[in-house]
């Protein structure tokens, strides 16, 4: 039946029946209005993984938080958390805003600092910065990028290579600074180290295995487990000293430097793995799932973060990138 055009919804512009060249009953597009509040409190949420740990982290009462993650959602007209009583865990959906609001809080950042300084007159020469393999992937690009907007003038040169010979070219002062994980350094009383962020360990556990019935496991069950081990970053000898302390053997199937084999094989449901929170995404390249869960006992965190060799008088250059990382840190903490 062909209803008169008076009963057609001009306001998203049909002068006719919805037809196959237009979308139907489609909302007008919109200017949504998102405040950067907004998008602090979301990271804040992501990575804490409850409203109740970000809401203690942001001194906020969790009310005026959750209301600013449905009012966000609403805004955005879809669900960026998928929320259980184990937590709050990011949709794709999530993930992909996730590395949007790192950018707006980013972008921000430097618009302020280039309105209160000149950006003509900002450092030039040579950056000789270094970088593992696993902070490369993970932490550098954001930083790097920002660095590269800020100063156009400097000349970046990055080496990644494992801990050890970063620490080596420190000590030689053929690098300016490093970023890497800071809580096991080989010789810190020849360096300075300086937190960017702190990553607590959890379990990683295929979706269909027995502990994911839990909230939390302890060290014993995670030990009577066979062990899937990422030997990088000496993330392997921060777990090996754990084992030792508790007097726990387990049982280690594979030992690899690659983060990717690690994750699927833990998603294949081959093994669990205890690995620092800031390497963990939901899926494997196989679309298999991965869980995690918390540790019951208390372990040592995974610190990233800067590292420079002690008494070196810092370039111009290398004193804004270390700055430009801590506006960073704190901005992930705002």
């Amino acid at each position: 039946m062909r209803l008169p055009p008076s009963l057609y919804p001009a306001r998203f512009g049909y002068k006719h029946p919805p037809c196959r060249h237009c979308r139907p009953f489609a909302r007008p597009m919109s200017h949504r209005h998102v405040t950067l509040r907004q998008f602090r409190y979301f990271v804040a949420v992501a990575e804490a993984g409850s409203v109740a740990a970000a809401s203690r982290m942001l001194n906020l009462a969790q009310s005026a938080l959750t209301k600013s993650l449905l009012d966000l959602e609403a805004e955005l007209g879809g669900d960026l958390f998928q929320r259980s009583s184990k937590g709050m865990s990011l949709t794709p959906q999530g993930h992909r805003f996730l590395v949007s609001a790192r950018k707006v809080i980013g972008s921000v950042a430097d618009a302020l600092r280039l309105q209160t300084s000149d950006a003509a007159a900002g450092p030039t020469g040579v950056l000789s910065l270094g970088v593992t393999s696993l902070v490369a992937g993970y932490y550098l690009s954001e930083l790097f990028s920002r660095f590269r907007r800020n100063c156009p003038q400097v000349e970046v040169f990055v080496t990644e290579d494992e801990p050890g010979f970063l620490e080596h070219l420190l000590i030689n002062g053929e690098l300016d600074v490093a970023i890497m994980v800071s809580n096991a350094l080989t010789e810190p009383q020849a360096m300075v180290s300086e937190t960017l962020t702190r990553s607590p360990n959890r379990v990683w556990l295929a979706s269909n295995h027995a502990l994911t019935a839990r909230d939390e496991v302890t060290l014993a069950e995670c030990a009577a487990c066979d062990q899937i081990v990422l030997e990088a970053d000496r993330i392997d000898e921060i777990m090996n000293s754990v084992w030792a302390r508790h007097q726990l053997k387990p049982r280690t199937i594979l030992r690899t430097a690659s983060l990717e084999a690690v994750r699927s094989l833990v998603g294949a449901g081959a093994g669990v793995a205890v690995l620092p929170d800031f390497l963990y995404r939901p899926w494997t390249l196989d679309a298999e799932h991965v869980e995690v869960r918390r540790l019951r006992d208390e372990i040592p965190a995974v610190d990233v973060g800067l590292v420079w060799r002690r008494g070196s008088a810092h370039k111009a250059a290398a004193t804004e990138f270390i700055e430009l990382a801590r506006e960073q840190s704190r901005s992930r903490r705002a």
